[in-house]
């Protein structure tokens, strides 16, 4: 398996291409108009690479590695550790959430709270087998000892400890299963010990059972065989009641798989026993003829509060996908326990259905489906690849080795850090420490967060580069001259706006964050309608420092006193769209306001002092080429600043787009609901 690009790196790629290629643009063309006005070739060829400086955000790098850096140490703060760069922003574009059942979404823990042996069920409480309110020991039932012999012999299930202390290490399934056996009287080592195990066929694609052999008695040997009970009960021919062995009869086997679906629909796990005594010493190549003993049901704990988490992936519009080993039955009740369904007909999709599906079918199918079960390693990697290439983005949990494929395949991989496996873990992009699933609301936030904030980056460095090739343009085809000189550009370029850029990294989440949709995988990370606002801005912000240079050509002429009115107002300005940028919907001078930013702040008064020194210290000003300015100067350049803010914040739209449509889908949902159509088995 191969792990994908993340959305950024591809988004990336291109806005880098497209930037060199301006950049190429603006050099060639300021050249080339500069000397059709008569300029010098050196000067503008100095004034032309400047521009081309300008024209790409050279903090993006640093801002971008920073702000990704600083999202994995905020969630190592709580328990997530990120082992890639680039996974913290890849979290927030996630679409859809492939969640491992056992051991993710359950704790794991299996106990044995229900038995169906003979014709009669029994509720396993305290160690007490029920039935119809009365109490029955094991030993008064000769069924239930042998399925408590069978689990116990097929099984690998191991002892450790001493023999006043001992400890069961194993899979949580079979620990539940010999744990049974043990409270039920039953010596399960004493019992191995009789009856040595000579051959073990595990569970495996297409054979959803475990079948050992033992030796049993003089030229005797015993094949133990447990799984999925149809199966199971499909290789039986008879089953015992009252210590006799019975012909399994059509009525029986309804009424034995009929309490299966029963278990299952209390999102039980169902396991199958049966047994066989035969003369050969060798596994038989195909399995039949066995006595069926019975069905165990398993309860495993669901984590607190899962349906709240479900709840709030879908609320950010993250779709949320369980799949689990269990039988169609028990995976429908978790599925509805949990709300995967969202209040439509819940889909579940045998798995074992998929193997001759095509892939194009198998990517549109998918889409409809909110539980897996029946599923193979095989297919956890099939069901992930399929979301993928439905051209979703997808995160998988998983915390076992038969998970590794899928988690490697993922767009996010996230494993369990406490019970899971060192492969799971060696191949996921994100580890939960805690196995507390719950974090991945906060790092889904995050991702998001981040992915905003290098986009108002992007915007705020685009926006002012923008307006310094339309000031140096307009300066230059008007025959005005060259509003800044290449130093006062570099300046901008790379003092003042970095760090502003680097503090817009750093916003907090907005409130509405996990209340939008996922991003389009495929959406530019500057669309169309960004770049015309970018490019209205930083016009509306051009046209203020050209009114404060052409105010300086008038009163002082051609030269270092207009040069420094219009470097100082495009400066300020510059210092004040940061502020402009932190919200492409919220206006500074009103309405709902943002949470404090004090990295911002203290990035604009930074900047807005370190501006003030080089325009009064003589050696800074011979440097940038730059004079003194008296009073009228400064009531111009606050002129020009403050006008075109207002303007742009004035123009700033009410709502993103997203929210309006997702409102309208919304409502259409709620209208074509059928609210009787029953949930349905795929």
């Amino acid at each position: 398996a191969e792990a994908p690009e993340t959305p950024m790196q591809k988004q990336l790629d291109r806005m880098g291409t497209t930037l060199a290629l301006l950049s190429g643009g603006v050099c060639a063309g300021v050249f080339g108009v500069g000397v059709l006005r008569g300029y010098a070739w050196m000067e503008m060829l100095k004034a032309s690479v400047s521009l081309a400086v300008a024209a790409v955000p050279e903090g993006l790098p640093a801002v971008a590695t920073t702000t990704l850096a600083m999202g994995i140490n905020d969630m190592r703060k709580r328990n997530v550790a990120v082992r890639h760069l680039d996974a913290v922003e890849t979290l927030g574009s996630v679409q859809v959430f492939c969640m491992d059942k056992t051991g993710t979404l359950t704790m794991n823990r299996m106990a044995v709270v229900a038995v169906y042996s003979g014709e009669d069920a029994f509720a396993v409480t305290e160690h007490q087998f029920v039935s119809d309110g009365n109490v029955v020991h094991p030993s008064e039932r000769d069924e239930l000892v042998r399925l408590m012999q069978i689990v116990s012999l097929c099984s690998d299930t191991e002892f450790h400890g001493p023999p006043d202390n001992r400890e069961l290490e194993g899979s949580p399934t079979e620990k539940a299963l010999v744990e049974l056996a043990l409270n039920s009287g039953i010596e399960v080592e004493a019992l191995r010990g009789q009856r040595p195990r000579l051959h073990a066929r595990d569970r495996a694609e297409g054979r959803p059972y475990m079948s050992t052999l033992h030796s049993y008695k003089k030229g005797k040997y015993l094949l133990a065989v447990k799984g999925s009970p149809a199966e199971v009960l499909e290789m039986s021919t008879h089953f015992i009641r009252n210590g006799r062995s019975v012909r399994l009869t059509k009525k029986i086997r309804q009424q034995i798989l009929a309490e299966n679906e029963r278990m299952a629909g209390n999102a039980l796990r169902v396991l199958g026993m049966a047994y066989r005594e035969q003369d050969e010493d060798h596994m038989p190549k195909k399995t039949g003829g066995l006595v069926w003993l019975g069905l165990a049901g398993m309860a495993d704990p669901m984590r607190t509060g899962m349906d709240k988490l479900i709840a709030q992936f879908h609320r950010a519009g993250i779709e949320t996908v369980m799949i689990t080993g269990d039988q169609s039955a028990t995976a429908q009740a978790i599925g509805q326990q949990l709300g995967l369904s969202q209040g439509k007909p819940l889909q579940v999709l045998e798995s074992s259905k998929l193997e001759d599906v095509d892939p194009e079918l198998l990517a549109g199918l998918v889409k409809n489906v909110h539980v897996f079960a029946r599923v193979s390693p095989a297919h956890k990697l099939k069901i992930v690849q399929a979301f993928q290439d439905a051209g979703r983005v997808v995160a998988m949990t998983g915390d076992g080795i038969n998970d590794g494929p899928a988690l490697k395949a993922a767009d996010i991989g996230v494993a369990m850090g406490g019970s899971g496996t060192n492969v799971a873990r060696e191949v996921s992009d994100v580890v939960l420490e805690d196995d507390n699933l719950h974090t991945m609301s906060i790092a889904v936030r995050q991702g998001r967060t981040i992915y905003n904030n290098i986009r108002k980056m992007i915007h705020f460095m685009i926006s002012t580069n923008l307006t310094e090739i339309e000031v140096m343009l307009a300066g230059i085809a008007t025959g005005m001259g060259q509003p800044m000189n290449p130093m006062q550009l570099l300046w901008i370029n790379l003092v003042t706006d970095i760090f502003p850029g680097l503090a817009l990294s750093l916003e907090p989440a907005e409130p509405d964050i996990m209340d939008r949709p996922p991003r389009d995988p495929e959406e530019a990370i500057i669309e169309g309608r960004d770049l015309k606002r970018m490019l209205f801005e930083s016009a509306v912000i051009g046209a203020g420092t050209m009114g404060a240079y052409v105010y300086g050509m008038k009163r002082y002429g051609g030269g270092a006193a207009a040069s420094t009115l219009a470097f100082n107002t495009l400066t300020l300005n510059e210092l004040a769209h940061a502020l402009s940028s932190r919200s492409p919907y919220r206006n500074v001078f009103g309405g709902q306001a943002l949470k404090s930013n004090p990295h911002l702040t203290r990035a604009i008064l930074g900047m807005g002092g370190l501006q003030a020194v080089v325009s009064l210290v003589p050696g800074l000003r011979r440097l940038l080429g730059t004079t003194p300015m008296g009073p009228a100067d400064l009531l111009v350049v606050a002129a020009g600043v403050l006008l075109p803010l207002i303007v742009n914040e004035a123009t700033k739209p009410a709502a993103p787009p997203e929210a309006m449509e997702g409102e309208e889908i919304e409502s259409e949902e709620y209208i074509t609901v059928d609210e009787t159509e029953e949930e349905s088995v795929v």
